[in-house]
């Protein structure tokens, strides 16, 4: 994969390390920023980029993630 800003979705697959299906369905319902030019799904790179971070901090300031496993591991 090169540096291309726009992703193609088996691409995104590997840059993520997610399933094609999985990605699929994301794209669909708006979980995942994306664009659709004639049948085809495209991803902006930095969008992307952006969007993770987001769902990273999301997940730690989360209610449930008090209470999880990693109580006192070291981060």
């Amino acid at each position: 994969m090169g540096n291309d800003r726009w992703l193609t979705l088996d691409e995104l697959v590997g840059y993520l390390k997610l399933s094609r299906s999985k990605l699929y369905r994301m794209a669909q319902t708006g979980e995942v920023p994306a664009s659709k030019v004639a049948s085809q799904w495209r991803f902006d790179r930095y969008e992307i980029d952006t969007w993770m971070k987001s769902q990273r901090q999301s997940y730690d300031e989360s209610p449930d993630n008090k209470n999880d496993d990693r109580k006192g591991c070291e981060r």
